[in-house]
C-alpha cells in the first residue's frame, strides 16, 4: 500500500515519458521526430519530382536536402533569379511574361499599331509654334577641298557610263553654293588628260546641265577662269589652248555661250595660251555656216560609231601611210579611233592591200607597219590572229579577182612568220593552191615546178 499511489503512472513512467520517444525499426531503435522529419522531406521530394516531370527540359536539378538547384548558378547567390522572366508560382511553361510585350525597354507586342499622339493643349510644355513647324534636312555648302574630291569620282564614273541624267541627279543632292561654275572647269581639266570620246562627252555634259544645275552665266564664269588658268593646263597638256579653244567653239554652237563671247576678249588679252585659244574657237565658227552647231567636234569615240565609218577611217589611215610612209602618224591615228577591238580589220584590210599591189614598195611598207604595231602592243596577238584568218577564209574569193593571190600570201606569211609578228601554228594555216600543170601534152608526164 505504501507503494501505492493515485497518479496514473510509476515513478519510472514518469521519468520514461520525460525522456524522448523511441520507435524499434528493423531492430534499430530511432527516435520519433527524425522519422517525422524524414517523411516531410519524402513528400516535399515527391512533389518537387512531379512538377520537375511537369515542367522538363529547364535544367533545374534537387538537391539532398531538397531544394532546387540552377545549373551554373550558385544556390546561395541572390542574383539566380534576378534576371529569371519565369513566372514565379512555378506552374507557367517558361514564356515571357505578358507575351513579350512586359518590362523595361520594349515597344510592346509584335504587330502593336501606336496611334499618333495628340498634342494637350494644357501640357506646360506646349508650344503654339510646334504644329506648323516643317523640319529639313540642311546639307552645307561645300568647300574648295571637299568640291573636288566629291566631283572627281563622279565625272569619272560619267566617263564609263555616259549618262547624263544620272549626274545632274546626284549633282542636284549636293549645295554646291557657290562652287556651281567649278563644275564645268572641273570636267573639261580632266577632260583635258583623257580621250577624244572624253571630250565629246564633256561638252555634251555642259549642255545638258546648262539650265538645271548651272546657267548660262556660270558657263561663262567657268571658260574666263579655264582661260586664266591655261598657263598651268599647258604644263599638264601641251594641246591645252586648242582644245579650250575647240570647247568654246562647241559652247557656242550649242547655245550655252553667247556668240559675243570672243569679241568681248578682243584687244584686251595678254597671255599668249588665251590668244591662241580664242583664235582657235574664231576659226572654228568662221568655218561653220550661219552658227550651225557643231556635232562632230571631237569624233565619236570608240562603240559609238559605226562599223562602215570604222572601215572607212582605216582604209583612209592606210592609203595616207601608203602616201607618207611615217609609222608613228599612223599608230597614233589608229589609237584615236579608241577600237582595239577592231583592230582585226587594220590587218585585213593591210594583208588585203598586199594581195593587190603590183610592186614591192607597198610589200615591205605594210610588212613593217605590221612588225611597228606588233612590237609596240598596239595590236595584240588575238587581233593579229583574226585578221588573218579572215584572210585565210576569203583568198578564194580574193583569188577571183587577183590571180597570184595564194602565192604573193604565202610569201607574205612566211616574211612575218621570219619577223616574228605570227606565230607558227598560224603561218602553218596559210592556204596554198598547188595544182599540178603539165608543161605541154606530149611532155611525158613532167610537172611544172611553179604553183599557184
Amino acid at each position: 500500500l505504501e507503494n501505492l499511489s493515485d497518479a496514473p503512472f510509476s515513478g519510472d513512467e514518469e521519468n520514461g515519458g520525460s525522456e524522448e520517444r523511441k520507435t524499434e525499426i528493423n531492430g534499430n531503435w530511432i527516435p520519433a521526430t527524425s522519422i517525422t522529419e524524414a517523411k516531410i522531406n519524402a513528400k516535399a521530394k515527391r512533389r518537387l519530382r512531379k512538377n520537375s516531370s511537369r515542367d522538363s527540359g529547364r535544367g533545374d536539378s534537387v538537391s539532398d536536402n531538397g531544394e532546387t538547384l540552377k545549373i551554373g548558378v550558385v544556390p546561395t547567390s541572390p542574383k539566380g533569379k534576378l534576371l529569371d522572366r519565369r513566372s514565379r508560382s512555378g506552374k507557367g511553361r517558361g514564356l515571357p511574361k505578358k507575351g513579350g510585350a512586359g518590362g523595361k525597354g520594349v515597344w510592346g507586342t509584335p504587330g502593336q499599331v501606336y496611334d499618333v499622339e495628340e498634342v494637350d493643349i494644357k501640357d506646360p510644355n506646349y508650344d503654339d509654334d510646334q504644329e506648323n513647324c516643317v523640319y529639313e534636312t540642311v546639307v552645307l555648302p561645300l568647300d574648295e577641298r571637299a568640291f573636288e574630291k566629291t566631283l572627281t569620282p563622279i565625272i569619272q564614273e560619267y566617263f564609263e557610263h555616259g549618262d547624263t541624267n544620272e549626274v545632274s541627279e546626284m549633282l542636284k543632292n549636293l549645295n554646291l553654293g557657290e562652287m556651281k561654275y567649278s563644275v564645268p572647269v572641273l570636267a573639261v581639266s580632266l577632260a583635258l588628260e583623257g580621250k577624244a570620246s572624253h571630250r565629246e562627252m564633256t561638252s555634251k555634259l555642259i549642255s545638258d546641265l546648262c539650265g538645271t544645275v548651272v546657267s548660262k552665266t556660270d558657263v561663262e564664269k567657268s571658260f574666263d577662269r579655264l582661260l586664266k588658268e591655261l598657263p598651268e593646263l599647258v604644263l599638264d597638256s601641251p594641246r591645252a589652248p586648242q582644245l579650250v579653244g575647240q570647247f568654246i567653239a562647241r559652247a557656242v554652237g550649242d547655245g550655252i555661250l553667247s556668240s559675243t563671247y570672243i569679241d568681248g576678249y578682243k584687244g584686251t588679252v595678254d597671255c599668249v595660251q588665251a590668244r591662241a585659244a580664242l583664235d582657235r574657237a574664231t576659226v572654228l565658227l568662221s568655218v561653220t555656216k550661219g552658227g550651225k552647231r557643231i556635232d562632230n567636234m571631237w569624233g565619236a569615240g570608240g562603240g559609238q560609231q559605226s562599223v562602215k565609218h570604222l572601215v572607212k577611217e582605216i582604209d583612209m589611215l592606210l592609203k595616207e601611210y601608203l602616201l607618207s610612209g611615217d609609222v608613228l602618224e599612223a599608230e597614233r591615228c589608229l589609237q584615236e579611233l579608241e577600237v582595239p577591238h577592231f583592230h582585226h580589220e587594220l590587218v585585213y584590210e593591210a594583208v588585203v592591200m598586199v594581195l593587190e599591189s603590183t610592186g614591192e614598195k607597198t610589200f615591205k611598207m605594210i610588212l613593217d607597219l605590221l612588225k611597228s604595231l606588233w612590237r609596240s602592243s598596239v595590236i595584240t596577238m588575238d587581233q593579229m590572229k583574226r585578221g588573218y584568218e579572215r584572210v585565210y577564209c576569203e583568198i578564194p574569193d580574193i583569188n577571183l579577182d587577183v590571180p597570184h593571190s595564194y602565192s604573193v600570201l604565202e610569201r607574205f606569211v612566211e616574211e612575218c612568220f621570219q619577223a616574228g609578228i605570227i606565230s607558227k601554228p598560224l603561218r602553218d594555216l596559210c592556204p596554198s593552191r598547188g595544182r599540178k600543170r603539165f608543161v605541154s601534152e606530149g611532155d611525158g608526164g613532167r610537172l611544172k615546178l611553179e604553183s599557184y
